[in-house]
């Protein structure tokens, strides 16, 4: 597996916009959690407030829902590179992975992503393995850490002017709801990532699930 020679500048802009935004919203989510904790406890008597502020913390965390859904992505690009595109170290689909790491190093047919947190006191290794057998067809999974985190499968379609792509996004594992502005954020800046790469989202389907 191989990066591409020269990941596109206005998708690396696009990402870092998102990275800035989304540690805006993640720590506005801490505070407005420990707001409501601080509010427990004036309102309400010492065992109780505890009570409410436990309770505050396993619903922003315990894993409740998974996220999916369907794209149609057109490119000019022909069949051949844009599979070579998503059979890459960095998939154009998970550029606001790959666009966030702090090292992209190759494992063997697969590439793995630093990715730190929390202005650097944590990280996480995420790990992406591509199956690419199939002319028409690239599948992309993805394991944090050593546990499931998501499947891409990518059915690649030649047309008479260029190449059209249909993406079928699965989660793998659950999502507390303190993830929930996080993923609206991120839904605002993926396609834009896309574009940046010379892929236009031609229509999108996301679903959330239990």
């Amino acid at each position: 597996m191989t990066d591409r020679a020269d990941p596109p500048d206005g998708a690396v802009a696009v990402v870092r916009r998102y990275r800035r935004i989304e540690r805006l919203v993640s720590g506005a989510t801490a505070v407005s959690v420990g707001l409501l904790g601080a509010a427990a406890y004036l309102a309400l008597p010492l065992l109780w407030a505890l009570v409410a502020f436990l309770a505050l913390l396993a619903l922003a965390r315990v894993p409740v829902f998974r996220t999916g859904g369907r794209a149609r992505l057109r490119t000019d690009t022909d069949p051949e590179a844009v599979r070579a595109d998503f059979a890459g170290a960095t998939p154009p689909p998970l550029a606001l992975q790959w666009g966030i790491a702090d090292d992209i190093r190759s494992v063997g047919s697969s590439a793995v992503y630093e990715i730190s947190y929390l202005f650097g006191l944590r990280s996480v290794e995420m790990r992406v393995d591509t199956d690419a057998d199939a002319a028409d067809r690239v599948e992309i999974t993805g394991t944090v850490d050593g546990r499931s985190w998501g499947t891409y499968t990518a059915r690649i379609e030649p047309t008479g002017t260029g190449t059209e792509v249909v993406l079928d996004v699965r989660s793998d594992r659950k999502f507390g709801l303190r993830r929930l502005p996080q993923r609206f954020v991120a839904r605002r800046f993926r396609d834009a990532a896309l574009r940046a790469q010379g892929y236009e989202v031609l229509e999108r389907a996301d679903s959330l699930s239990r």
